[in-house]
């Protein structure tokens, strides 16, 4: 009975493996999106921290009867700036530029503010951390260093227009003024850098999975493929645990190819594929050594493997593909027992290759082993 493919091989519900290249595109989109949305990320934390910055702030001047410009200044920098901010960047023709200048301008404010709190101890020396703890926030590199002049500069102006008046002493009503901000923009930052951990560890995930996997087939790649089965030959020297290895040959691709073009060629790659993934028994590794020469590595004796094997070779016969009625696959198959200590995956593969390509020439049809060619 003859499988039919629906959408140039039988069986639909094989995830479709990704566009080669894709990633690295998007990647680079997503990078680029995320320089140009600074402006959106740094919004909130801007707004946030600021604001908060607002309470000691107030507790301060309203302990030094302070005057109008300094009440002008604290709201300035506190509640109108970080608006301004964002629309400055928003309409840029480089938000990414005009973020990174209002990031030093952030530094600049900060330096400012002190001198008009009096150097009160614990509200500028929060309110200097907090604004370059935000840079470090950023991931920008660099920006940190490019701050620390402006915020030096402005603290020491701002610290001749005051007189450079110093009240270090923190009372308690601007210590608890100070809690909010301390508390609260700290846990704001840690929760961003962990939404960004575990985003990067998701991206290395899939990442990882993409350099493990073939990107046509969906079996593993080559490179990941050859280090489970040293693992298994490795096991089977060691405490002598069954291992063949099957190498699998699609007979004329380049014919097919030719004929039918290359889409259907590689249909015919992803349902061989899908087959010897149904068939592999429990333990059992299969890749894609390039082109149409697939490999198998299973935790069995020759005898089961060599029943693997005309079990895959008859699925691959009796795959229909609807578009072409004329197509009929056909693989070739080598088997090997796994060698004895001494000797490793490449002289293992050699005898896999061997015995395929000796199906292939005398055997087209069935699987050649060492015990046929003794009968």
């Amino acid at each position: 009975m003859r499988r039919r493919a629906t959408t140039g091989f039988t069986h639909p519900d094989v995830p479709q493996p990704p566009v080669p290249g894709s990633t690295i595109d998007n990647a680079r989109a997503t990078s680029a999106t995320r320089l140009q949305s600074l402006p959106q990320r740094t919004y909130g934390f801007r707004v946030l921290g600021m604001g908060l910055a607002a309470l000691p702030m107030i507790a301060v001047l309203r302990e030094h009867g302070a005057s109008w410009p300094a009440w002008a200044a604290m709201a300035w920098i506190c509640l109108v700036w970080p608006h301004v901010a964002y629309l400055i960047a928003r309409r840029s023709r480089d938000p990414f530029r005009a973020e990174l200048r209002n990031f030093v301008l952030d530094s600049v404010f900060a330096g400012g503010a002190v001198p008009l709190m009096h150097f009160n101890a614990l509200p500028s020396v929060l309110l200097l951390t907090v604004a370059t703890a935000d840079k470090v926030n950023s991931g920008i590199r660099g920006l940190m260093l490019r701050s620390l002049p402006g915020m030096v500069i402005a603290l020491v102006l701002g610290g001749v227009l005051t007189g450079f008046v110093f009240e270090p002493r923190t009372s308690m009503t601007v210590l608890l003024a100070s809690l909010p901000l301390l508390v609260i923009h700290t846990l704001a930052v840690s929760l961003s850098s962990y939404r960004l951990v575990r985003k990067v560890q998701l991206q290395n995930l899939r990442l990882d999975e993409i350099a493990r996997t073939d990107a046509l087939t969906g079996l593993d790649s080559r490179g990941h493929w050859e280090s489970l089965a040293d693992a298994l030959l490795r096991k089977h020297q060691g405490d002598a645990q069954p291992a063949t290895l099957m190498l699998v040959d699609v007979d004329r691709f380049k014919e097919i190819n030719d004929r039918f073009g290359h889409a259907t060629g590689d249909d015919v790659l992803r349902g061989i594929a899908e087959l010897i993934r149904r068939v592999m028994p429990e333990g059992s590794h299969a890749g894609r050594l390039g082109g149409d020469e697939l490999a198998v590595v299973l935790p069995i004796g020759l005898a089961h493997a060599e029943v693997a094997a005309e079990n895959i070779r008859a699925a691959v016969e009796a795959l229909d593909f609807p578009r072409f009625p004329g197509l009929q696959c056909r693989i070739s198959i080598g088997i090997a027992a796994a060698p004895e200590a001494g000797l490793d995956l490449r002289e293992w593969l050699e005898a896999a290759d061997r015995e395929m390509y000796r199906d292939k020439d005398e055997r087209r049809g069935r699987a050649s082993t060492p015990a046929e060619r003794g009968a």
